[in-house]
């Protein structure tokens, strides 16, 4: 009630001198609101429209098999139908594919005739309603506005005509009565027509309002088309699927395919359950073939393999093969295979719970002490993952016994293995945090220590199914005690030396060479001396060296650069007299050089055993050799025989 006062007093003010009537002046209350909602449908209508016209597949107004060939899904259905030509007629993917594309066929004829439904009760209206109806509504009411508004100037004319009529003829005044009576009959004219479109335009306006529930059920009607589309595809798909999973558990099908391969990133007692077995299928195969094909190879788990090759070998595990025949020219892509499935395991081989007691039990310094406690953790341990660890890491002390040609020695191995054999649980906190940055280096020691006592912690034997290459045997003798001059001659005899020899001597010749040279110092046989040629201008010949018929010129030895180790003693000889015999014993070979500079022995030269019989200490002593012959003074340091020369 209070609404409509205020519209009638809205038409009241709108109606006063000096302003012009407008449509919605001559609307009652129902069809004002009418008017207003004109606008707002038709854009529904045709925004609407035009998105679902977008959605179709198929292109409008056609029939059915015109729509069918342009569907993607029948699309889909004839590509699946020219495969399975190729196929085995005894193979489950046809049989499977043959159902994929019936159903795919029938998906595509209830998408059609939902399209088809959807054209013609949703669709052609819309269009309709958009770009016939309330168009027309429109126009209706422009052309109104047009009228009033021609009436309306009409009507002002045909007053001012009257008001000049009734205060007598004015100066220059045009207005006549036979003018005033043609604007009487404009006017007439014209409110005549305003009449006849204002009824039109209101009875649109009244047949709109009735239509509103018609075009609410078009919206409820694409709804309605939807889910009986959908309805209908959910009932023809459970059904083929019902259908596939029988025909499938019906056909016969091989073990592997029985049962699904669960090996990479998979718990490890859920692997050892699917498979049957106590050692997993990566690690049994690949230690295998490692231990026949792998143990020589130097840089094993190291050094890596090939992208491509290593994932061929994962795809080969990961569908449960264990015969690795086609990969044993390729060791290195084994062990990454092996690498990476302790690394993907959800829980470490030897396990997170356990990091504090590994931790503590490799920090032990006592290595009895410690395999024992590597015992009490492995006793800890869950049984497949004790089973699948001793396995392991007995392959690893086999692996590291041939450090000298692999290069893995076990510090090497628990390098490259250990992250992936334990790792701590980090749930956040800043302790775990630093824990977790430091465990690579600890998880090291701990694997470390578990090979080099993998006897110890492990005693069984471990039976690996094929040939353990055996343990290389040490070429390497234990140094040799030398007491008496006899048996160093005959054990350690240099050898003749040319200038052209190789340069390159090993470590135990050079000892022996010492040790012969420090020998000969002592025992010296007496020879005469000969007295040196004259020095000569030209000859490179240093006067003060002495020349022997038996003996090469006499060179400086360089000191050995080691400066703890005590110099070889030298023997002086002394030139007061020329009756002095000095004997001269072949010379010894000079020590070898490696890369051209000198190598100092490796152990010190041993000391000379001391004269039998003295005569007199301050001036001779008693050649026990030759009875009556005088040794010569007791020998220098050689520093001494250095400044002596110079």
């Amino acid at each position: 009630m209070i609404q409509r006062q205020l519209n009638r007093m809205r038409q009241l003010a709108n109606h006063g001198p000096g302003r012009s009537q407008d449509v919605t002046d001559m609307l009652t209350e129902d069809l004002l609101q009418a008017d207003q909602q004109v606008e707002p449908v038709k854009k529904v209508a045709h925004l609407v429209g035009k998105r679902l016209a977008s959605c179709m597949q198929g292109p409008l107004g056609s029939d059915m098999e015109k729509r069918l060939k342009k569907l993607a899904l029948m699309s889909l259905s004839l590509a699946m139908a020219d495969c399975i030509k190729e196929i085995d007629f005894e193979s489950s993917l046809r049989r499977t594919l043959e159902m994929g594309c019936f159903v795919e066929t029938t998906l595509a004829q209830d998408l059609a005739e939902f399209e088809i439904c959807m054209e013609r009760d949703v669709l052609q209206p819309l269009n309709k309603l958009s770009e016939e109806e309330l168009p027309a509504i429109l126009k209706r009411r422009k052309q109104l506005q047009k009228l009033i508004t021609d009436w309306n100037n009409t009507k002002s004319r045909l007053s001012q005509a009257q008001k000049n009529i009734s205060g007598g003829q004015g100066v220059g005044s045009t207005t006549t009565p036979a003018k005033l009576e043609s604007l009487k009959e404009e006017e007439e004219e014209l409110r005549r027509r305003l009449e006849q479109s204002k009824d039109d335009y209101l009875s649109d306006l009244y047949h709109f309002s009735t239509k509103e529930e018609e075009y609410e059920n078009y919206f409820i009607r694409l709804l309605e088309l939807q889910a009986e589309y959908h309805k209908k595809s959910l009932a023809h798909l459970t059904d083929t699927l019902k259908e596939v999973r029988d025909t499938l558990k019906e056909s016969v099908r091989s073990p592997v395919e029985k049962t699904p391969a669960e090996v990479y990133g998979v718990p490890l007692e859920t692997h050892l359950s699917k498979f049957d077995c106590e050692i997993a299928v990566p690690i049994s195969a690949c230690v295998k073939m490692l231990l026949t094909e792998g143990m020589h190879e130097e840089g094993l788990f190291r050094l890596a393999a090939g992208a491509s090759m290593l994932k061929k070998l994962k795809a080969s595990l990961g569908a449960g093969t264990s015969d690795l025949a086609e990969f044993t020219s390729e060791p290195h892509a084994v062990a990454g295979a092996l690498k990476s499935y302790l690394r993907e395991l959800p829980e470490p081989l030897m396990t997170s719970e356990l990091f504090d007691d590994w931790l503590k039990a490799a920090s032990i310094k006592e290595p009895e002490k410690r395999a024992e406690s590597y015992k009490e953790v492995c006793k800890q341990l869950p049984a497949e993952n004790y089973n699948n660890l001793r396995y392991l890491i007995k392959f690893l002390a086999k692996l590291s016994e041939h450090q000298e040609v692999n290069k893995m020695t076990p510090s090497n191995i628990a390098i490259v293995l250990g992250p992936n054999l334990l790792w701590a649980k980090c749930n956040g906190e800043p302790s775990m945090l630093n824990m977790a940055s430091a465990s690579p280096i600890m998880v090291v020691s701990v694997v470390e220590g578990l090979i080099n006592c993998a006897a110890d912690v492990f005693p069984e034997d471990i039976d690996f199914g094929v040939p353990v290459p055996p343990t290389p045997v040490s070429t390497e003798q234990p140094p040799q005690k030398l007491d008496e001059p006899s048996q160093v001659q005959n054990v350690c005899k240099p050898e003749e030396t040319s200038p052209l020899a190789s340069p390159v001597s090993t470590s135990s010749e050079r000892e022996c060479e010492n040790i012969t040279a420090s020998l000969e110092a002592v025992t010296i046989k007496p020879t005469p001396l000969k007295p040196p040629p004259p020095f000569e201008e030209g000859n490179s010949t240093n006067p003060d060296s002495e020349i022997s018929p038996n003996t090469a010129r006499k060179v400086k030895r360089p000191a050995p650069l080691r400066p703890n180790m005590p110099p070889p003693i030298q023997p002086r000889v002394s030139s007061n007299t020329d009756n002095l015999e000095e004997s001269r014993s072949p010379k010894p070979t000079p020590r070898r050089t490696m890369g051209g500079s000198l190598k100092a022995p490796s152990i010190p030269p041993p000391h000379p055993p001391p004269p039998t019989k003295v005569a007199n200490p301050k001036t001779e002593a008693v050649n026990t050799d030759s009875p009556g012959k005088a040794l010569p003074p007791t020998p220098l340091p050689r520093n001494r025989i250095q400044s002596s020369d110079n």
